[in-house]
């Protein structure tokens, strides 16, 4: 479950669906490529949903392996937009692998040691896991969103990355101490009210970004589908003056 190199084509990915439809018709050559396409972009999420719900790295690495072969061979063909979001099928189809998984464990002959220190996990409820793929699914966002403004970043030169990744490691800084350590840092000067300028264009770019690849996740990404994805996800405070833009 590699994930894609910064600056690859996720920022300019096709519509969600588009790009499932492609992956179960046509060509075997584009076929696949579309699979993969899906792959990486959902692969992260993914992960981060089997640790939380198994709490076990190897078990996690085992049905990620499982799962990505499912994914990887077309199973998802039935997956239609009319019926709900392409991550919601992906949700409930880990859901149910979880739960096996888990029935599977509990079947297993133990010593009396093991049965007596190591209880059953009960399955995760079905309100839960919700919850915890939407979770998983922002923090995939978010780290993409990273991914690309380091890529901008590298391509144009605007320090866009570097002042905002500086800014959440260290929240509470001053901007005039934020601006000395920048400019020993990137080797460029920065004075107090250069650093909020950057870090206010920083912002703004991060969540531009962020909000097209919840925009690409939607079958349909009107404006107002888009703010529901957000509020789902609770990343709406943060985007909303991207969708004003957006909208505008």
């Amino acid at each position: 479950m590699e994930r894609q190199q910064p600056g690859s084509h996720l920022s300019q990915m096709a519509t969600l669906w588009s790009v499932v439809g492609r992956a179960h018709h046509g060509p075997a050559e584009g076929v696949n490529a579309a699979r993969q396409q899906l792959w990486e972009r959902y692969g992260g999420a993914v992960r981060r949903y089997l640790l939380g719900a198994l709490r076990d790295e190897d078990g996690a690495d085992e049905l990620g392996q499982e799962f990505a072969l499912r994914f990887l061979r077309g199973d998802f063909r039935r997956a239609d937009p009319a019926r709900g979001r392409f991550r919601d099928f992906v949700k409930t189809a880990l859901f149910h692998l979880v739960v096996d998984h888990q029935k599977r464990q509990r079947a297993r002959p133990r010593s009396l040691s093991q049965e007596i220190e190591e209880p059953a996990v009960e399955p995760s409820s079905v309100l839960t896991s919700d919850r915890q793929f939407a979770d998983s699914w922002r923090d995939e966002l978010l780290a993409r969103a990273w991914e690309l403004l380091a890529a901008a970043q590298e391509k144009t030169g605007r320090p866009s990355f570097a002042v905002l990744r500086f800014r959440a490691d260290n929240p509470n800084l001053p901007s005039s101490e934020m601006a000395a350590r920048l400019s020993a840092q990137l080797g460029r000067p920065f004075t107090a009210a250069g650093v909020r300028q950057a870090l206010h264009r920083a912002r703004e770019e991060f969540a531009d970004l962020l909000l097209e690849q919840v925009a690409q996740s939607l079958a349909v990404p009107t404006p107002e589908r888009i703010e529901e994805e957000l509020s789902d996800l609770g990343l709406l405070a943060y985007c909303r003056p991207a969708l004003k833009r957006r909208r505008d």
